[in-house]
């Protein structure tokens, strides 16, 4: 009998981990089952550029795959049986039950909702294709009208100064604002900053530091010290969270959601699972880290890659008996594109903080632009790069007895 692997979820890291395994396990050993809940790969590194107006092709996922062997299943995850080794999911035909004996939990994150009144009813946000196509058609619909109209992006992270920046360069007659709750990138240098406000400036962007919201209605948004900012569409961008199917399964968690994993991102309570991409968090001065000093990465792109590549390397070693190696861990810079001519490569110490030094301008641009157009070419070519031989599986796989390098 074949040994199973269900990746759920066909983001950067799901497509990144089972292309690589379908690359380097025999066929004759494995079949490898990909659980999405919709056909398409979403370039999610984009989607605040598909809501200002630009056009994204969507991918299809039965492509990407197309000649690798890997099984597409379109059907969304509702539950996990980690105990009974099954997951459960459901699809247009009514859904069912899939086994598997080794798990890889890849359904990465989507905007937190923090408990605000009225964020479910009336705001935006940019962490999926339906909601990033559904903002457009609000701001579609906010330009015919003729007289403009006012976004408000709410959160001055990555996500919330990309959306605001690219909304106000490709539709010059609204009005945007950005709302931050602290000043505005506190998280990045002095110089980069300085940057940052020059291009929000430039771009007719107003800036409003230090302000929390804490309601959103149709017209405006409510802070907490008691004002009213007006809003014709307000862009959630403060914070993301994770599914609760891991929690709900018995899976062990963080407080947030999040799968503890140990060095090779396997499950600590269940070793059969893996968890990757925005999922997954390790404990204590484990690998999941900046640095490999004991600090969990950020939700990201890069991170993505670096825990699929550390779980693709620990399944291989499992099952094939060899030495698992441990990937080093990194997180180096963060990259903001502001507007398509414009950006901010900022590099990051040990520790996540800024180091002074960044680079501005139309270079960071395009080296953001490289990044993203990399991130698009790896995943719609997933068996690219790894050695062809495909390893046979170990005569016997123990779960509990990896051979791993300390």
């Amino acid at each position: 009998m074949k040994h199973r692997i269900v990746v759920l979820g066909a983001g950067y890291a799901g497509v990144h981990v089972a292309g690589n395994l379908a690359r380097r396990l025999s066929p004759a050993d494995t079949e490898i089952t990909v659980v999405n809940a919709v056909p398409d790969f979403v370039e999610r590194l984009r989607l605040h550029q598909l809501a200002a107006g630009r056009e994204i092709e969507a991918r299809k996922l039965a492509d990407v795959f197309a000649g690798t062997g890997i099984r597409l299943r379109v059907a969304r995850v509702i539950a996990v049986g980690p105990e009974r080794q099954v997951v459960a999911v459901a699809d247009a035909e009514g859904g069912g039950e899939l086994g598997y004996d080794t798990l890889v939990y890849a359904l990465g994150s989507h905007v937190a909702d923090c408990g605000v009144p009225g964020l479910a009813e009336y705001a935006f946000d940019v962490a999926g294709r339906p909601s990033a196509l559904r903002l457009r058609e609000r701001l579609d619909s906010l330009g015919r009208r003729g007289g403009g109209g006012s976004v408000l992006v709410v959160g001055d992270g990555l996500t919330g100064i990309e959306t605001a920046t690219e909304i106000a360069e490709s539709r010059p007659g609204l009005s945007v604002a950005l709302v931050a709750r602290g000043k505005l990138g506190a998280r990045i240098s002095a110089g980069a900053r300085s940057h940052l406000r020059r291009a929000c400036d430039r771009l007719g962007i107003t800036v409003v530091e230090h302000t929390s919201v804490e309601a959103v209605e149709a017209t405006r948004v409510l802070c907490a010290d008691g004002t009213a900012l007006a809003s014709d569409a307000t862009v959630w961008t403060a914070g993301f969270a994770v599914s609760p199917i891991a929690a709900a399964g018995g899976l062990e968690v963080t407080e947030n959601g999040q799968i503890v994993v140990d060095r090779i991102m396997r499950s600590v309570s269940h070793p059969n699972v893996y968890a990757v991409g925005d999922s997954a968090y390790a404990v204590g001065d484990s690998a999941y880290a900046i640095g490999d000093n004991g600090r969990p990465l950020p939700m990201s792109c890069a991170s993505a890659g670096y825990t699929g590549g550390q779980a693709i390397d620990a399944i291989v070693g499992r099952l094939t008996g060899r030495k698992i190696a441990n990937t080093k861990l990194v997180y180096s810079y963060n990259h903001i594109s502001l507007g398509r001519r414009d950006g901010i490569l900022q590099m990051v110490d040990d520790e996540g903080q800024a180091k002074p030094k960044y680079v501005g301008g139309r270079k960071a641009a395009r080296v953001k632009a490289g990044i993203v157009k990399m991130s698009l070419w790896a995943t719609s070519h997933p068996t690219f790069g790894v050695p062809k031989r495909k390893r046979r599986l170990a005569a016997a796989t123990d779960v509990s007895a990896e051979k791993a390098v300390a």
